[in-house]
């Protein structure tokens, strides 16, 4: 075990050390993360609730982090040990039956009621909306939820939940086009969903700066494009490809959005652009005045944090569920509340 914790230590640094000559970094915290992930392999222990029913997710991605958790060296058997307890109920539980399964977990375990569930996490791929059941509000608002990006607005609380990065392609092929691409021939690609927000995409269509695609048979028009367009609540399964590929995201929504995947750990800000224009006129002047050197810049950052992006049926080293775990060590500290 020693031996294994040590190669993995090694590889954990082997990847900030091969970002190091290449700045900026695609973290917020570049010099603490490697740190404070190998403490989380080490030492986070998640107790898991004995589901009321068998169940499973039906779809990616949060069928591939249920699964995983379940296999986990995390899991422990002991809940004294643990420093989080997960929920699990099926997402199309009723919220009657979600109210009953938190108060029995009241009553049945002593965990629930130290901190009124803020230690304790579950999935829900759609994410859960208030109630006036007070169980359902000690889930919504203590509770660490786990969705599947992006969220409907009001079902997502930013200082605590978590989001699911959508499935991806195959980064190692992505990251080969990239390397032979010169980008020189579309400024914008949007790949869209045939139904949201049609006047901008007709728009868009009209202009041969743009590419629009509603269902692509290949990925190279990421690779051919300076910047990849993803219209918020639309089509977003792309957004990890067009990563991989070197392709700036830029994602089209008229509020700010704080439900991005890993919020906790990547520099977004710095690696995608966020635009609330309508007019395809309006986000052309946009995407054509960043520079060359500024577009490079975000192109290597969302290349290098795309990696922590991609699922895997067998977890590997900071792939996207170990990053997910990593998230929820950063949530370990729950505020206890005093009995009353």
């Amino acid at each position: 075990m020693a031996a294994a914790a040590a190669m993995i230590s090694l590889f954990i640094a082997g990847l900030f050390i091969a970002r190091s000559a290449a700045a900026p970094s695609p973290y917020l915290s570049p010099t603490t993360l490697p740190q404070s992930y190998q403490n989380m392999l080490t030492t986070l222990r998640i107790f898991i609730c004995t589901p009321y029913a068998p169940f499973d997710f039906p779809a990616a991605p949060a069928s591939l982090f249920y699964n995983s958790l379940l296999r986990s060296p995390f899991v422990t058997q002991n809940p004294d040990e643990a420093h989080l307890f997960f929920v699990p109920f099926s997402p199309d539980t009723s919220t009657r039956s979600m109210g009953r399964v938190v108060r029995e977990l009241r009553t049945d375990l002593p965990y629930w009621n130290r901190t009124l569930g803020a230690d304790h996490f579950f999935v829900s791929p759609a994410g859960i909306d208030y109630s006036s059941d007070r169980n359902i509000l000690e889930l919504k608002k203590n509770s660490i939820q786990i969705s599947v990006f992006p969220v409907v607005s009001g079902y997502f609380i930013p200082h605590k939940d978590i989001t699911l990065p959508p499935p991806g392609g195959s980064p190692l092929e992505l990251f080969h086009r990239a390397e032979n691409s010169t980008r020189t021939s579309i400024l914008g690609y949007l790949r869209w969903d045939g139904k949201t927000e049609l006047n901008l995409v007709n728009e868009l269509k009209s202009d041969s700066d743009f590419l629009v695609e509603e269902k692509p048979a290949q990925s190279e028009s990421f690779t051919e494009s300076k910047f990849c367009l993803f219209l918020y609540h639309g089509e977003v399964a792309g957004i990890v490809d067009a990563m991989a590929s070197g392709c700036v995201p830029v994602v089209i929504v008229d509020r700010p959005i704080q439900d991005l995947p890993l919020m906790d750990v990547l520099r977004w800000s710095d690696m995608a652009l966020v635009v609330a224009v309508r007019g395809a006129g309006r986000l052309k002047q946009i995407l054509s005045e960043v520079s060359e050197e500024k577009i490079a810049e975000m192109r290597e950052m969302a290349m290098a944090a795309s990696k922590h992006l991609v699922w895997n049926e067998e977890p590997q080293a900071m792939d996207a569920f170990n990053m997910l775990m990593y998230q929820l060590w950063l949530r370990r500290h729950a505020v206890r509340y005093a009995r009353r």
